[in-house]
């Protein structure tokens, strides 16, 4: 039976990824530029100019959900006797249709901003802007393959193998940041940082963290791990990465970013109840189910549907307060939040076009075949999504 309130979670994580890429990421176009004029776009945060703005990123920065989400999932999904590469392949299925359609789509854009003048600064730019959240797919990927020996490694180790974790990460930082080790060190902090809520994820699943005290516990305790670790150690107080920045939390994650991993994992704990009420109403269910079945979709799309209202806009009317101008005053917020409504049916129009290339075809037979027992049910996108 599927859990409504992991899948409301899901959800929630999904509009902070969304909402926190449409409203950190500034796209300004030189000065003087006018409608069908250069191409030369360069990024810039808000969190740069106006780092009040950082709490923001507390709040929209909702990736440990994601991959604590992922990881109950994927223990959840486990089948005795299922063949490895059947298991992998069956929990990767929806995500290897829309990757490759989002790719072949980008090639012709690219080709058409060429000749219409962006340079290929610009172009990059741009599509560093599209390609960028995948690495969160590839590390999903990972851990996804993995699924099986996480919940060996939970029933050997317990909460012992999340507190490797953890120190694995901080021997990692403390190389970088006090011992002189190079700094591409860092990057094994992708597994180490990404596996400890995935881990967590896989123990919930098992019977594990079920009490509301396992939630206090993990969001009081992750809380006051970061506060001091931003105080006292100095590490950002952004949880993304801000342009220009020595030190990013997120590029890769900190041990920052982990302790705050952990809160969020405690918070996502203490939410599981009331969403569990929540969604008992049908229209609740309702809204999580559309949110979940789209998941793909939404976090491929989301960048692309930003950038065409912006590119488009730039070539009919040129630069506009909110979506081409520096982020650099607080009026910049207020331009900006009108702007998030056209994204939105941005993203709506361009999963209305992919939908019927995304989803599989229906198997051979009478429509009545095809007919799922239960049509209440919402469609298990959390063993292919993150």
């Amino acid at each position: 039976m599927r859990d409504r309130a992991v899948d409301a979670l899901r959800a929630l994580a999904i509009l902070g990824v969304v909402l926190g890429h449409w409203l950190v990421t500034a796209f300004v176009m030189p000065e003087g530029a006018v409608s069908g004029g250069t191409g030369d776009v360069h990024v810039a945060s808000p969190l740069a100019a106006m780092p009040g703005l950082v709490p923001i990123s507390w709040v929209l920065q909702t990736l440990a959900v994601f991959f604590l989400v992922g990881g109950y999932s994927a223990a959840r999904g486990l089948r005795r006797d299922e063949p490895w590469a059947v298991r992998l392949r069956r929990r990767l299925a929806r995500l290897a249709r829309p990757l490759p359609l989002l790719l072949v789509a980008w090639v012709p854009a690219l080709a058409v901003l060429r000749l219409a003048g962006y340079t290929p600064d610009g172009l990059y730019t741009l599509a560093k802007l599209v390609v960028s959240p995948l690495w969160f797919l590839c590390v999903y990927v990972v851990l996804t393959a993995l699924a099986p020996a996480v919940v060996a490694l939970w029933h050997r180790l317990g909460m012992w193998g999340a507190v490797l974790l953890v120190a694995a990460t901080g021997a990692v930082d403390a190389g970088r940041f006090a011992l002189g080790a190079p700094g591409w060190i860092g990057w094994a902090t992708v597994l180490t940082g990404w596996l400890l809520p995935f881990y967590l994820g896989a123990a919930w699943a098992e019977g594990a963290l079920r009490g509301r005290r396992a939630g206090l516990v993990l969001l009081v305790g992750g809380a006051a791990a970061t506060a001091l670790l931003v105080v006292r150690a100095g590490y950002p107080a952004s949880m993304v990465g801000v342009p220009g920045a020595a030190v990013s939390n997120l590029s890769p994650p900190t041990l920052a970013a982990v302790t705050f991993g952990l809160a969020q994992t405690g918070l996502a704990l203490l939410l599981h109840g009331p969403l569990t009420r929540w969604t008992r109403h049908a229209r609740n269910h309702r809204a999580v189910a559309a949110a979940n079945r789209s998941a793909m979709t939404i976090f491929l799309w989301h960048q692309t549907a930003m950038l065409t209202v912006t590119v488009g806009a730039f070539a009919a009317a040129g630069a506009l307060p909110g979506l081409h101008t520096a982020p650099d005053r607080p009026l910049w917020l207020a331009e900006r939040l009108p702007w998030l409504a056209v994204f939105g049916a941005a993203l709506a129009a361009i999963g209305a076009l992919v939908r019927r290339f995304e989803r599989p075809a229906p198997p051979p037979g009478p429509p009545s075949a095809r007919r799922p027992s239960n049509p209440a049910r919402v469609p298990d996108v959390t063993r292919t999504t993150p």
